[in-house]
């Protein structure tokens, strides 16, 4: 049975930035923290991100899948993937225990969300 995705596009700009200490950076700014072998990535507001003078590159809109999938969940990245790349519109996604996040490029956040709203997926 085809499945909507029901987006949500929460307020505000997000970055992605990287710390060498992520105790260095208060707790609760950081949305999301992943520690790789070349230092920390955070994704936190581009405001916080300002006021502690760390660096990025990227700013993006944060769209929530309010369809809750299970970690398990086979191809539903792609799809999210597919939909968007078909449009030209980078992703980055993120996976946490209830919904799957993705981050857009904030100039192209409208245009994501009518595409993802659009789309009935067969999951």
């Amino acid at each position: 049975m085809p499945t909507t995705l029901s987006p949500i596009l929460k307020e505000g700009i997000y970055v992605f930035t990287t710390v060498s200490d992520p105790m260095s950076v208060p707790r609760g700014i950081a949305l999301m923290e992943f520690t790789e072998d070349e230092g920390t990535t955070l994704i936190t507001r581009k405001e916080d991100a300002d006021q502690l003078g760390l660096s990025y590159n990227y700013e993006a809109a944060w769209i929530t899948v309010s369809l809750v999938t299970a970690l398990d969940t086979v191809g539903i990245t792609a799809a999210f993937a597919s939909l968007l790349s078909d449009a030209q519109i980078s992703c980055n996604v993120v996976a946490a225990f209830y919904h799957d996040h993705i981050f857009v490029p904030y100039y192209r956040r409208i245009e994501a969300v009518e595409i993802l709203s659009s789309a009935s997926l067969n999951i």
